[in-house]
């Protein structure tokens, strides 16, 4: 494994442990290339690895490609060029590239996408607001999903603003139910929450995307529902991710514990100027028309 490679899983675990991703995903170094290029420095953030991202990354000599959303989900007997991910995945390896893949493990971590989302909710009440874990709870380290309680209730349309504005969104799908009230509690999950937030006692489902009859269901129980597109609610996220990254390998640099890197490692990843690249190419893959 090439030091750049092995330092950045270092610092990846210490941002989001791989133990909180959720039993059924698919986390962790899943391609390590054998022919590391001793050249490569650069580390590509993307939420997606598309046949765009791909092309940008081949580009510039990098190590390791994090992608967000594991390119490999289903079981596969094989890898061919005949499939586009799977494509993507040889190209990178053959190219020295290895690829990470969080998902799950950074939505649930304290400080990752969730929190980042609760952020956007709370607004100017993010002093008095109680964010607190929605489903599982894993130790100190987090839980799936986020529960945000304001201090004070506001009407739906102040939170859509609030919403848009902190995802730079111009538009959003809206639930509501059939009487109007004003809300306090919104239940959070990013990407696609309609199963954690399922049944949920909150005055408000917020996540990407969720399945017609759930929606139905939770405007019939009196709950609004705010959609705004699987990956939009993940996105924004990677320049905290970046910096997160640059502290954390700081951090692995100057720690001297077994379980940390050799003394021969941390002087020769200290040599390195790593460059923590945001994908240009990645976006979401739907348009309003």
């Amino acid at each position: 494994m090439s030091i750049v490679v092995k330092s950045v899983c270092k610092a990846l675990e210490r941002i989001a442990p791989l133990r909180l991703a959720e039993p059924w995903d698919k986390v962790g170094l899943i391609i390590e290339s054998p022919v590391p290029r001793a050249d490569a420095k650069r580390v590509v953030l993307t939420i997606d690895l598309t046949t765009a991202v791909l092309e940008e990354t081949l580009k510039v000599p990098t190590a390791l490609v994090i992608a967000y959303h594991p390119p490999l989900f289903q079981s596969t007997t094989s890898l061919t060029l005949a499939n586009p991910l799977q494509a993507s995945l040889l190209k990178l390896s053959a190219a020295g590239t290895s690829v990470f893949c969080p998902h799950t493990s950074l939505d649930s971590t304290w400080g990752g996408i969730n929190d980042w989302l609760a952020e956007g909710v709370t607004g100017p009440q993010k002093a008095t607001a109680k964010v607190n874990i929605l489903g599982e709870v894993k130790g100190e380290a987090g839980g799936a999903g986020r529960i945000v309680t304001l201090d004070e209730p506001i009407p739906i349309e102040e939170l859509v603003q609030r919403v848009k504005k902190h995802l730079s969104l111009s538009q959003v799908d809206v639930g509501r139910p059939p009487t109007q009230k004003l809300v306090k509690s919104v239940a959070i999950c990013a990407g696609a929450g309609g199963t954690l937030l399922s049944g949920v006692d909150a005055d408000v489902y917020l996540t990407g995307e969720m399945q017609h009859h759930d929606v139905l269901g939770a405007v019939a129980r009196g709950r609004y529902v705010i959609l705004c597109g699987h990956t939009n609610t993940e996105r924004g996220y990677l320049p905290v991710l970046a910096k997160k990254l640059l502290d954390a390998l700081s951090e692995i640099v100057q720690d001297e514990s077994p379980n940390g890197l050799s003394r021969e490692e941390r002087i020769e990843i200290e040599k390195y100027q790593l460059d923590i690249h945001i994908s240009e190419a990645d976006r979401h893959p739907l348009d309003h028309m």
